[in-house]
């Protein structure tokens, strides 16, 4: 199977920079496949599982939360505003910072601020329902 150059980045460092077979992206508007010769897009991604397929059979996934993909001529980056191998990442945490967004809408008073921490909310929530649903 063709390969094609991905890379993955985050604020904190480079996660992946390699060549791959095929890597599943979870796109704005639901998730999509990426192989060697794909059309050029750029889409923002939702919270999700990332899914790369390495050329010799191994899988690697990795959890998003937010940032941008870009499919083009030299192969696919994506820009992950968070972004953490799946086995490193603690449900537990997740789950104490729904909780904690949660108190923290409830006790709020501006409405600019609590339709700040809804939205935060939501993202927090479907990145929950992703990890359960992989």
């Amino acid at each position: 199977m063709a390969s094609f150059h991905f890379d993955l980045v985050s604020p904190e460092k480079v996660l992946f920079d390699s060549q791959v077979v095929q890597v599943d992206v979870p796109g704005s508007e639901g998730y999509f496949g990426v192989l060697a010769g794909h059309a050029p897009l750029i889409t923002t991604l939702r919270p999700g599982v990332l899914v790369i397929y390495g050329e010799g059979g191994e899988e690697l996934r990795v959890v998003v939360n937010g940032g941008f993909a870009e499919v083009g001529p030299s192969g696919l980056t994506v820009l992950a505003d968070t972004a953490v191998p799946i086995e490193e990442f603690d449900l537990a945490v997740l789950a104490g910072t729904i909780k904690d967004t949660e108190e923290d809408v409830a006790d709020s008073t501006d409405d600019w601020q609590r339709d700040k921490l809804t939205r935060k909310l939501e993202q927090l929530r479907a990145l929950q329902a992703a990890l359960q649903a992989s």
